[in-house]
């Protein structure tokens, strides 16, 4: 059966009403979580996992995806109208939407946000249901070399790609891999770190830490912060619609923002952030109007925008066919499969293919929902700006604690809850990335497997681990994700400091 086939299936499971109905209720709150500033869609959906945990998995993950997608179209409004971007792939948006909206033309500024996320999420969705099997087929020949190979990949993405330093990166990761070797190891049977603690012999809960690192680690850091300034929100003036001159002006962006975002979504080390600045920068080149950037080109939003969209559907082509994250909140989606006994990569494509059909399906769905959402109801995200942060933040500690209770009623995991919080609420302090730990802690036991299977097979002969080509490209492949980085982290810094030396000349 044909990936269009395939689709065409998994769209007559997404129509199930139920199935619709957690389409909306994800992109509803995506959207709304994507207005509000410094709460993105991995936060929320970590708060949402011990909530879900007894519910339908197809329902929750469809849930979790349209929060995703939703997260990435509210997080247009908060950089257009307020000048805070809600995340760092929303940082070029408000470069010239904000500006446009100063001008009193924030209509038009969020409706090519929102057409544009509509026709790269579209377009972007349509790659990854004819992309995914081609890579799905490739994968099936993995074995424990390879799988262990594809881990260090993981590994070695998620440290390098979040954050300002690759080696705080890591710190965080390792952290994430000795909470990993708590409880009972699967090949021997033997009790490792549990100190005595019968609670500690199943490991620790992806759930627990997903929701206290992220949820509770972020409400701590604001309401640790002391900035207090007031924040304006500019006024939607005039028609929300764009005139025939700015739909001439936008289409071009939002092709070529959708053919940047999606393969960088998808690289190992990609990330949104970097198909929105090359979306910005291509824009600025090829524009007829470059006089107008930086004073509110209506292409500096409409391409960005539309790279951000592709991108989120191009995380889930490594997320889906290979069980690999690139961005925090795949991350937790990772968490997400993982709470249900689901193991993304290749195999749930063969042992599960409804479900991810279903799922790649669904998104398409939730792309219509999402422009219908967007536009009507711009009036009353705006009005999501008003809410106080003490009340939003004291609503996500509540919701937090009751949803780890009812997913697991113990004062123990209460107690884990806290100190996990705790510890995010530090390593926000101290500038560590908080995605690596938990990558950490559900990669690294399915590394630890792989690679003491490959070496029992081998008789403990470590080469088994070059001995493919598929290996030897993917332990190639993480070295450079590894390297890279630094290096042209490296030269941005050396670039900036030329800048400021000139400058000061």
């Amino acid at each position: 059966m044909g990936a269009f086939d395939l689709l065409m299936n998994g769209l007559v499971t997404a129509a199930d009403p139920m199935l619709l109905l957690y389409a909306l209720i994800g992109v509803t709150l995506g959207t709304a979580v994507g207005v509000l500033p410094g709460i993105g869609p991995a936060l929320t959906v970590a708060l949402l996992l011990p909530v879900t945990f007894r519910m339908d998995p197809a329902g929750s993950l469809i849930m979790f995806a349209g929060i995703y997608y939703g997260g990435m179209y509210g997080g247009s409004t908060t950089s257009i109208l307020l000048n805070t971007p809600g995340e760092s792939a929303s940082i070029i948006t408000a470069l010239e939407g904000n500006k446009m909206a100063r001008k009193g033309r924030g209509g038009p500024a969020l409706a090519t946000a929102a057409i544009g996320s509509f026709i790269a999420g579209l377009i972007a969705t349509l790659l990854l249901a004819f992309f995914a099997p081609f890579i799905v087929k490739k994968a099936l020949a993995f074995g424990s070399p390879e799988y262990f190979a594809l881990m260090m990949l993981a590994f070695v993405t998620v440290s390098a790609a979040f954050g300002d330093s690759t080696l705080r990166g890591l710190t965080s990761l390792f952290l994430g891999l000795a909470l990993g070797c708590i409880g009972i190891d699967q090949l021997t049977g033997q009790t490792r770190l549990a100190f005595g603690q019968a609670e500690l012999l199943d490991g620790i809960e992806v759930t627990t830490l997903a929701v206290a690192m992220f949820a509770l680690g972020e409400a701590l850091a604001v309401a640790g912060t002391r900035n207090k300034a007031e924040e304006k929100v500019e006024a939607v003036k005039g028609s929300v619609w764009m005139t025939r001159q700015d739909w001439a002006r936008s289409w071009k962006p939002w092709l070529r923002g959708t053919l940047i975002g999606f393969p960088i979504g998808a690289m190992p080390a990609g990330g949104a952030e970097i198909g929105t600045f090359l979306s910005y920068s291509a824009e600025k080149k090829l524009s007829k109007h470059p006089e107008e950037f930086g004073h509110g080109a209506i292409e500096g939003v409409a391409g960005p925008e539309a790279a951000n969209n592709a991108s989120a559907a191009g995380t889930l082509v490594p997320l889906l066919t290979l069980g690999l994250p690139t961005s925090a909140t795949a991350a937790i989606m990772l968490a997400g499969f993982m709470q249900f006994g689901l193991q993304p990569g290749p195999l749930l494509f063969a042992t599960n293919p409804g479900l991810v059909w279903s799922l790649i399906a669904s998104l398409l769905i939730a792309n219509f929902m999402l422009l219908v959402l967007n536009l009507p109801l711009i009036g009353l995200w705006v009005r999501l700006l008003t809410i106080p942060k003490p009340w939003l933040y004291a609503g996500i500690l509540l919701f937090a604690t009751l949803g780890t209770i009812g997913a697991n009623p113990s004062t123990f995991e209460l107690g884990m809850l806290l100190g996990f919080g705790i510890l995010g609420y530090v390593m926000r302090l101290f500038g560590y990335p908080i995605a690596p730990i938990v990558v950490g802690l559900i990669l690294g036991p399915l590394a630890e497997i792989h690679l003491r299977r490959a070496l029992s097979i081998s008789q403990g002969d470590w080469t088994v681990l070059f001995h493919s080509y598929l290996s030897i490209g993917l332990l190639t492949a993480a070295a450079l994700a590894l390297i890279v980085p630094v290096i042209l982290r490296a030269r941005g810094k050396g670039q900036v400091l030329s800048q400021l030396a000139g400058d000061e000349d």
